[in-house]
């Protein structure tokens, strides 16, 4: 049997669930300030479920998601917020790691939107140097094409920290990018990373990539949504997320099954991001120790 990290769920819905306000295109990042302390919350309770890593609240705070926002100075001051958060529940939990979320540039979902090198790279490792300092790795969350996988990995390898890749895939067909580029591209870039994921994708089209990113030679894995679908509503400029449905038939013990797929396709990195949330996490941990795993 296999040591097995497992992930925590997805903070930006669980937050929204939580505070009950109307979403506002900046997501996660509107709650946590609207109501402090929230996010501290989501943590312990993923912690108490038997994940094993906090994904810091970090992933939507760019500079160009703050535009317009009235809250554009406070860049670096949300990064520590959501820094602290994350430390004070691991130590109200005692032991756990702390992953720097890095999420796209401009949208999610967007290939299309993200930027020339020259500017999205210094974007990035500003965010990496921010993270860094309190961190134990970083991971680079729903990366959409060959290109964002590039910039994202040359930033963030500025700093001493392990980096994870996390692509997201076509809820059609898991080998392609969601850019429409073959998963299998990745494979040079992925080089640089110190494990490769896949996110924020079907957990079907996730189970179709395994095979590809398993040829990587790098520790993978994985943790899929529970929505519908991705919707056109969605891609437009400034979206917000009641535009997207959560599945009925993903529930913890469906969501479950899926993830011991993959470890039984020897993914060791598993774990769920939006509407997988502490109920998902403590199946999969039930399920993980009963057939003989190690969490670590």
């Amino acid at each position: 049997m296999s040591d097995i990290t497992l992930l925590d769920g997805g903070m930006g819905q669980e937050l929204v669930h939580r505070a009950g306000d109307r979403p506002t295109p900046l997501w996660s990042t509107q709650v946590m300030m609207d109501h402090p302390g929230i996010v501290t919350g989501v943590h312990k309770d993923f912690f108490a479920a038997g994940a094993t890593v906090a994904t810091t609240n970090t992933y939507a705070i760019h500079h160009d998601r703050l535009l317009g926002t009235g809250v554009e100075g406070k860049f670096a001051e949300l990064h520590g917020c959501a820094i602290e958060e994350a430390k004070t529940a691991r130590a109200a939990h005692g032991t756990g790691r702390i992953a720097g979320a890095i999420g796209p540039l401009r949208a999610s979902y967007r290939p299309d939107l993200h930027p020339v090198s020259r500017t999205a790279v210094p974007l990035f490792a500003e965010v990496a140097h921010l993270l860094a300092p309190h961190c134990d790795l970083l991971i680079l969350e729903t990366v959409a094409s060959v290109a964002h996988a590039a910039d994202a990995l040359e930033a963030a390898k500025e700093t001493d920290l392990p980096v994870w890749l996390s692509l997201t895939v076509s809820d059609k067909d898991g080998t392609k990018l969601r850019s429409g580029e073959d998963l299998a591209e990745v494979g040079g870039v992925a080089a640089r990373a110190d494990a490769v994921l896949v996110n924020c994708s079907a957990p079907e089209a996730v189970t179709k990539a395994m095979p590809v990113i398993a040829g990587f030679d790098k520790p993978f894995g994985g943790y899929a949504n529970g929505f519908v679908q991705i919707t056109e509503d969605f891609l437009t400029d400034k979206p917000t997320v009641d535009t997207l449905t959560a599945r009925r038939d993903m529930g913890p013990r469906a969501y479950a099954g899926y993830v011991m797929e993959w470890v039984a396709a020897g993914a060791t990195i598993v774990g769920g991001c939006c509407e997988v949330g502490p109920a998902h996490i403590a199946e999969i941990a039930s399920r993980l120790t009963a057939t003989g795993h190690k969490i670590v």
